[in-house]
């Protein structure tokens, strides 16, 4: 299935901000309001459902003897056509 990109933004900025921005999201997600991105010209509102599936990923990116770049990846999804998601695994915790 090909990919389309809505929205992408890349940036450096401080932890501060970083958390500030994850906040808004948290926000809107808890109360149930679309989420809107913005960038320049580029723009895009999304509304995820009650139960959209939750991905979360540490990962490393390099070669296997040296130094490589690290990243967390944290990603909601959901079907377009469909509702709720009944993914199943292990119960998530962040500390």
């Amino acid at each position: 299935m090909p990919e389309e990109v809505l929205f992408e933004s890349e940036q450096s900025m401080s932890r501060k901000d970083v958390a500030a921005y994850l906040r808004t999201v948290a926000d809107n997600l808890e109360a149930g309001d679309a989420i809107t991105l913005e960038a320049g010209a580029q723009a895009v509102t999304l509304e995820p459902p009650a139960n959209p599936t939750f991905e979360v990923k540490a990962e490393r990116e390099g070669p296997v003897d040296g130094p490589g770049e690290l990243s967390i990846e944290l990603e909601l999804e959901w079907d377009e056509n469909a509702g709720d998601a009944d993914a199943e695994s292990g119960e998530l915790t962040i500390e």
